[in-house]
């Protein structure tokens, strides 16, 4: 059952990365522009993006085997449509339905993997196991996108997933238990049209800009249409009892944070990717096998600093984790602002490296970040928001790619185009800088009060009316107790024993609730020393001396997936 899980997850992952070498292959084909081939890339992310939240409540609603054969069905049939496509507009359109079909899958998957091993330890093993797969994927992606593209043809790069996904839907169908959540929440359908609208709108004017003109009307437009549609999503959602994305959410700066270094961190790597998958194979002449080896320094430093990240969050806390990513694509970035089309290869292997340790860095301490100090029933929650500003910053990166460097209305990629990518670099050490400022910020004392003000609003109904008649009873059982201690103190005592039981009671209940809002953060200096740990795969961990260690996601095991969507 986890060999199937993981194996969807393995095909999604890897399309992410497999497809930007085969990206000048898919141009030469078709004729296509760098705004068609950005298309190409944002659709199956942007789908994805948009509906990752929605994915996970359909398998908790419909039956989550249900929904994950559903998913494959619809990824294989859109990688099938990808290999067969007669035009680039055709293979866009496919991309979508990749996309859809992929929505799908990693969020129930999860779900499925935390309903099935219910021993704390498998569940823990089971889920190292998952995000084991992310990394191997990553690594291999670019070389085997550029292996199957250079023996066989581009178009290879999808039809590999078709058999692939037949024997997951059968394997799915005889080993797979079907499952549901007992309580599910309402489709949010009006709050998710905002959220497809503002996301579209405002790639699509990112990409067709250096086509139509900043000043055009259809540009300016879009532009208004996403902040529009931005407005009028925060306004749904704070007026309907169960929205799609809690907007006090916003309200905790760690919170906030971790979405804004998602989208700052993706971005950076979208852009990365693009651009070097055209640089090298347009402008330097390499081959495709030779491009993703070329790329093989970048997703192999990314795979070992994942590793390493997640047991410095568990040890340091987010800080210094964030601070080494901001730092290491920071530098990356600005020596890439040296480039040419005639950069020593060593120049470049020091790039990628750079590059890789530091998005690398980035993954454990995002999810980290975005649940600390969240109530156990929100943190679910926080991390697929915080997993839907990655791919929406994925998305955003490929589209600023073609238009900062003005690529996006070109037709041939000349040796200009090098120097054409600086602006980018400038962009993407901004991005750097932004994620160190914030990496400090948010791990303040000042930032922890900001989630612990908020906690008690974002319990669920259930769980505070148990925090509330659990205060009750704490109340009245010191009330009692104040009572007797005055009936045996004389009666000149009664006036200062009722204030000093008060009081008592008082810090009593403030330090529970700091304890309880510091669980999922551990203490104010950033340090995880309480009751939560990261693992080496970025997994973070509910500790406890009686147990075995319990991912969060285990915990909420109808709520948070590993890629962090919600269910």
């Amino acid at each position: 059952m986890l060999a199937i899980c993981c194996m969807s997850l393995f095909i999604v992952s890897m399309d992410g990365t497999v497809v930007n070498v085969a990206l000048p292959s898919i141009r030469a084909d078709f004729g296509a522009t760098v705004a068609d081939l950005q298309w190409v890339v944002d659709a199956y992310s942007l789908t994805i993006a948009s509906i990752l939240l929605l994915s996970g409540s359909m398998g908790d609603r419909l039956g989550r085997r249900r929904v994950f054969q559903l998913g494959l069905v619809v990824f294989s049939i859109g990688s099938l449509l990808c290999s067969v496509a007669p035009s680039i507009g055709f293979l866009i359109f496919a991309r979508v339905i990749q996309g859809l079909g992929g929505s799908m899958l990693n969020p129930v998957a999860m779900s499925i993997i935390t309903n099935t091993f219910t021993v704390p330890k498998e569940r823990a093993r089971a889920v190292g196991v998952w995000g084991a797969v992310i990394g191997v994927s990553m690594a291999f992606g670019p070389l085997v996108g550029g292996a199957l593209t250079e023996t066989v043809g581009w178009r290879s790069v999808f039809w590999v997933n078709v058999p692939i996904g037949i024997a997951a839907i059968i394997l799915c169908a005889v080993f797979v238990p079907e499952s549901r959540a007992a309580k599910t929440r309402r489709f949010d359908a009006l709050g998710q049209v905002f959220v497809i609208v503002a996301l579209v709108s405002l790639v699509f004017g990112l990409i067709e800009a250096p086509r139509l003109g900043w000043g055009s009307p259809q540009i300016i437009g879009l532009f208004v249409l996403s902040a529009v549609a931005v407005l009028l999503f925060i306004r749904h959602e704070r007026r309907i009892r169960e929205p799609l994305i809690d907007v006090r959410f916003f309200r905790s700066f760690p919170f906030s944070a971790a979405t804004i270094t998602a989208l700052c961190g993706f971005a950076a790597y979208g852009a990365f990717l693009f651009v070097n998958a055209l640089y090298l194979q347009d402008v330097r002449g390499l081959s495709a096998f030779d491009t993703g080896f070329y790329m093989l320094p970048l997703a192999l430093a990314t795979l070992v600093a994942s590793l390493i990240s997640g047991r410095l969050v568990g040890r340091f806390g987010t800080r210094p984790s964030l601070i080494v990513a901001g730092t290491l694509i920071a530098a990356s970035a600005f020596s890439m602002t040296f480039l040419t089309a005639t950069t020593p290869t060593y120049m470049l292997v020091i790039s990628y490296v750079l590059f890789g340790i530091g998005f690398g860095a980035i993954n454990a301490p995002i999810t980290a970040t975005a649940v600390s100090g969240m109530p156990l029933s929100q943190a679910g929650v926080a991390a697929g928001v915080a997993s839907t500003s990655r791919q929406t910053g994925a998305a955003i990166g490929v589209a600023l790619a073609g238009t900062v460097t003005g690529a996006g209305a070109m037709a041939i990629i000349g040796p200009s185009f090098a120097i054409a990518t600086h602006a980018l670099w400038y962009i993407s050490i901004g991005c750097g800088i932004v994620i160190v400022v914030l990496g400090i910020m948010a791990s303040t004392p000042w930032a922890h009060r900001t989630t612990a003000s908020i906690g008690h609003l974002l319990e669920e109904p259930a769980v505070a009316a148990a925090a509330a008649v659990a205060a009750e009873t704490a109340l009245a059982s010191s009330a009692s107790r104040a009572g007797t201690a005055a009936r045996a103190e004389p009666a000149s005592r009664v006036g200062t024993a009722a204030p000093a039981g008060t009081a008592a009671a008082s810090a009593g209940s403030t330090a529970a609730m700091t304890s309880a809002a510091a669980d999922l953060d551990g203490r104010a200096d950033g340090r995880t020393d309480g009751p939560t740990d990261a693992r080496a795969d970025g997994q973070l961990v509910m500790r406890n001396s009686a147990q075995p260690e319990m991912p969060l996601s285990a915990v909420h095991s109808t709520r948070a997936s590993d890629d962090g969507s919600t269910r």
